[in-house]
């Protein structure tokens, strides 16, 4: 155990779970105000008593959520809320004067959290409620590792932190009015880490992910007269059955979830509308370009699989030469970029400070990391204490035990220390070389 994590610190902790900070994307519509502004103004007084000063506060511009990238459900929601982005603002402290990004360190937490109230408490080894490891707990840890650093003398401190605390970042917001626009003000370093639950081990990718969105338009009804309407629900059903099957395994490294297929509840009718949803992930832009292209290309094979299958049949036949006309693929989210870093000299550092290096072939998960890809001259990693599965983040009985967040801050207070006395590589500032794979402008 480092000693880091106070008395203070769990007080802070069981402080932010009791602030309900659920995005009103998680929340839903006629959703009460969140408690996110009030998280972030709590957790801003904690980060200036360990020594670091606020350097802006705030939410995003609208014009961020006309950007390309943003979700169509973020579009939808902000349009169908007032306060929509006032409720969800951003956070940027600072430990040591301004210095250029390559003698910066930046690290990035996120203190939205999903729906699901948790029951909040400590029991002198484990935090439990929502947000303990995903990511409140972290957040925490992490001033507790820099409070550290902010009292050490001399060359250990040769170098500026920064810290991003946001919003955004659940609900499918995807970090598109909270971490992007801080980005792309100029607010990250040479060496990025966004603190998610990793098992403390370094991954220096993230996967984006794109949603298809297929609707059906037709007309319903009588259960009496099923071949007089358009049958959705069936229409719907042999297209999933049709893309599962032929995009299993489309690109390298991608996945596919075929997800939420509604038309409707009831036994007694034929419903001539409905939705079928499929999100697929990535890891790299041209993997998502040849899954996006699958799905169009497949979507097209199955309509007319569909309209060739059913043709013939009493109470399809109607279905199936209208399917066509009253079918259509919209994209409720594609484009977003995926992170893939690689740099010896910053993961090096990391496992000095003890940050274990993922294997080759973990993909990571899909987070705002997506959005340091391309930054010049950068390396960016996930990393942060507990596990997404096993401490149930999203989940009933979410927890992180108060060994893992010390063991995050001690790994901070050394990554902060290592940084400083063991300088980069000296890079060209008009050079726009990138240690990531990906180079989309953000």
């Amino acid at each position: 155990m480092s000693g880091l994590f106070s008395g203070a610190d769990t007080e802070l902790l069981l402080r932010l779970l009791e602030i309900p900070t659920v995005g009103p994307l998680e929340a839903g519509p006629g959703a009460g105000p969140s408690g996110i502004p009030a998280a972030l103004r709590t957790y801003a007084a904690a980060a200036e008593d360990a020594g670091l000063e606020v350097v802006h506060h705030g939410p995003a511009a609208p014009h961020w959520l006309e950007r390309p990238g943003v979700p169509a459900v973020v579009r939808e929601a902000a349009r169908a809320r007032d306060g929509f982005l006032a409720e969800q603002p951003s956070l940027v402290l600072r430990l040591g004067p301004p210095r250029p990004a390559e003698r910066t360190v930046m690290f990035n937490v996120h203190l939205d959290t999903v729906a699901g109230a948790e029951p909040v408490g400590f029991d002198g080894a484990r935090f439990t409620g929502r947000g303990a490891v995903d990511a409140k707990g972290p957040a925490v840890a992490l001033l507790a590792g820099l409070r550290a650093v902010a009292q050490l003398p001399g060359a250990a401190r040769e170098s500026t932190v920064l810290v991003q605390a946001v919003a955004g970042e659940e609900g499918g917001a995807m970090g598109t009015f909270g971490t992007r626009p801080l980005l792309d003000a100029g607010h990250y370093g040479r060496l990025n880490v966004f603190c998610e639950p990793t098992g403390l081990r370094s991954v220096p990718r993230a996967t984006a992910s794109m949603t298809a969105r297929i609707t059906v338009d037709g007309e319903g009804a009588i259960d009496d007269r099923p071949d007089a309407g358009h049958n959705a629900t069936v229409l719907l059903g042999h297209l999933a059955t049709h893309l599962a099957a032929r995009l299993d395994r489309a690109a390298p490294g991608g996945r596919l979830c075929v997800a939420g297929l509604h038309t409707g509840g009831a036994h007694n009718r034929v419903y001539g509308t409905g939705t079928l949803l499929l999100n697929l992930s990535y890891g790299t832009a041209a993997e998502g370009e040849l899954l996006a292209e699958a799905v169009e290309r497949e979507y097209a094979a199955g309509l007319k699989d569909f309209a060739d299958a059913f043709a013939g049949t009493r109470e399809f036949a109607h279905t199936a030469a209208s399917a066509a006309r009253v079918t259509r693929l919209t994209w409720d989210k594609r484009g977003l970029p995926a992170l893939r870093s690689g740099d010896p000299w910053a993961e090096r550092l990391l496992a000095r400070a003890g940050a274990r290096a993922a294997p080759a072939d973990d993909p990571g998960f899909t987070c705002d990391a997506i959005w340091a890809a391309g930054l010049p001259g950068t390396f960016t990693t996930v990393l942060g204490p507990g596990s997404l599965d096993l401490n149930h983040a999203h989940a009933e009985g979410e927890f992180v035990d108060l060994a893992d967040l010390e063991e995050f801050a001690a790994l901070v207070t050394r990554l902060v220390t290592g940084f400083a006395t063991d300088r980069p590589p000296e890079t060209d500032p008009t050079d726009r070389t990138t240690f990531a794979d990906e180079r989309p402008s953000v």
